[in-house]
């Protein structure tokens, strides 16, 4: 049942709402573990590292938002829960205690990696039935490839 009704063919819908579900897991996800990693790192450029984290931190939480009231204004109803997030998310799991700067970034640099690749995916998918969504995909990926440019940089990687 839908609250809001959308203008959607349900089939384009069904595309849309799975693509949005999972793109919002991963950005929730990207912006748990960055700052789970902003708070442990440490090493010889932990206030460059830091800051950057918390970079990463703004756009997902901000494109959560974003992606979050597209689903909401198709009648689809977004799921950020703590055991959706962790069931779906394509991120992997960030070791536990302090982080060497260098393992920050590496971790940090796969992690959007891995988002990257299903965000573009799922550009893929909901291009062909509706660019809106498409358009706000392709936003965020920008955003993510211009942050893991950054990283990579950061250990020439």
């Amino acid at each position: 049942m839908y609250a809001v009704k959308s203008t959607l063919p349900e089939p384009a819908l069904k595309v849309v709402a799975d693509a949005l579900q999972g793109a919002l897991a991963d950005i929730i996800d990207l912006s748990l573990v960055a700052k789970q990693v902003h708070w442990n790192v440490i090493g010889p450029r932990f206030r460059t590292v830091h800051l950057q984290l918390d970079d990463v931190v703004e756009t997902a939480r901000a494109h959560s938002d974003i992606v979050a009231e597209r689903a909401s204004a198709l009648g689809i109803s977004p799921d950020g829960r703590a055991a959706t997030v962790a069931g779906s998310s394509g991120i992997a799991t960030v070791p536990e205690g302090w982080l060497p700067d260098t393992e920050a970034v590496e971790i940090l640099t796969q992690a959007l990696g891995a988002i990257i690749v299903r965000m573009r995916d799922r550009m893929v998918a909901v291009g062909e039935v509706d660019r809106v969504t498409e358009d706000n995909l392709i936003a965020l990926v920008k955003e993510l490839e211009k942050h893991h440019w950054m990283f990579q940089a950061e250990n020439g990687s």
